[in-house]
């Protein structure tokens, strides 16, 4: 392992004050031959750096290294060849893609998907926000009284688009290398149900879309409302409240009207927010679940037959983690205005993308200028970095021309 300059004189100096290589080895951390070799290096050059290494030498320089860095940081969206032609045009520098993608790298910046999300306007943010603080401090006894409910839609064949063959070139159209769709996904069913935590509801199928299909607000009163929310609010008792997003057949003017009648409270739900919904998560457990059967369902009755044993398999401890989790949803510090990040019921990588609710203003530059400074520079503090930084950041906020958007970070 190579040593810096600064461990090597430490290394001389505990030499120097008569410790053993073996004890300098084991107050530094390092090999005994480590130790041995910088002594042995210091008493043949008498300098602690480094011999000039032999073999190629790298074909950037620091310069151009941190210009690759801060291209990329300014422009997350950029490949790696469009960072490989800024530098051919600004420091006519020719460079391979793979070597900026090293360069990248060692900057520990890695390519990965963005996450994304709805596009949300100014009062989008602010009703999330204003949803966030009304509920941050509720008590566990408080969500207890809540019904947690959405529609959700399977199809008996879903795409991946994430899938991937190996093949060899030519072999684009093989039959073993060529992924068959099938439209409308094969048919499919739209469900209903809810979950708090005393329990799950019942399992409801929803007619398809079309003529007569679909659910309207009088299939929801009549299927979802008195057949399930009705029974189950007596239960809970006047503490009662129901959460239902701002779907069309929720907001109709019966169903707010049968609500009042039946004196059902509702949440006021911010519009756009499905990553504030528990069940949210408990819908990609029962996807994985009916794709994790073998066989797999074959028609759409198999698939709602496995969607119903499946939904009576997962167990309430699952819904019990997701409805504790509110609190953590609805909180951030106070530095960090919009943070998104995933989550996922058993921790595997999410389908779904959480954003914390506490979104105020746009907030573009969420770094430190020391921490972009030591991103770029290492551990050097030279003015016109500095002043690099400070430009750095004026430009990124001078670019943000829809604040609107920052709530979903990528």
């Amino acid at each position: 392992m190579d040593t810096t300059p600064e461990e090597a004189a430490q290394v001389v100096a505990l030499l120097q004050q008569g410790l053993s290589q073996r004890a300098v080895a084991a107050q530094l951390h390092l090999s005994q031959s480590a130790v041995s070799r910088v002594y042995r290096r210091f008493q043949e050059t008498g300098a602690f750096n480094r011999r000039p290494r032999t073999g190629r030498h790298r074909c950037t320089s620091e310069r151009d290294d941190r210009f690759i860095v801060s291209t990329s940081l300014r422009n997350r969206h950029l490949t790696g060849v469009d960072v490989q032609q800024e530098l051919r045009r600004v420091r006519q520098v020719a460079v391979s893609e793979w070597t900026v993608r090293r360069r990248l790298k060692e900057a520990n910046l890695t390519p990965k998907r963005p996450a994304s999300g709805p596009k949300l306007t100014a009062g989008h943010r602010q009703a999330r926000l204003q949803f966030a603080r009304e509920h941050l401090d509720w008590s566990i006894a408080q969500w207890r009284s809540v019904l947690f409910t959405d529609e959700c839609r399977v199809c008996l064949h879903g795409s991946d688009r994430r899938g991937r063959v190996y093949r060899r070139p030519g072999e684009r159209f093989a039959q073993c290398c060529f992924a068959e769709t099938v439209a409308y996904g094969g048919g499919s069913c739209m469900m209903w149900a809810g979950i708090s935590l005393e329990g799950k509801t019942a399992l409801v199928f929803v007619p398809g879309g079309g003529r007569g299909g679909g659910l309207t607000a009088d299939r929801y009163i009549t299927d979802i409302l008195l057949g399930h929310v009705v029974p189950y609010a007596e239960f809970v008792g006047e503490d009662f409240v129901l959460m239902h997003d701002n779907a069309r057949c929720h907001t109709a003017r019966v169903s707010r009207q049968f609500l009042r009648e039946k004196e059902l409270r509702t949440m006021d739900w911010p519009a756009l927010s499905p990553d504030l919904n528990p069940i949210e998560h408990l819908w990609d457990e029962l996807k994985r679940r009916v794709r994790a059967r073998n066989p797999v369902p074959a028609s759409v009755d198999e698939l709602k037959t496995a969607l119903l044993e499946e939904w009576d398999g997962i167990p309430q401890e699952t819904v019990k983690k997701l409805i504790r989790s509110m609190r953590n949803r609805l909180q951030a510090p106070p530095s960090r205005l919009a943070r998104s990040y995933a989550t996922s019921p058993r921790g595997s990588r999410a389908l779904f993308s959480v954003s914390v609710a506490l979104a105020a203003a746009p907030a573009p530059v969420t770094a430190a200028p020391r921490d972009y400074k030591s991103a770029l520079y290492g551990t050097k503090r030279s003015l016109p970095s500095h002043f690099f930084i400070r430009n750095l950041q004026k430009q990124q906020n001078k670019n943000t021309q829809n604040p609107d958007n920052i709530f979903y970070e990528p």
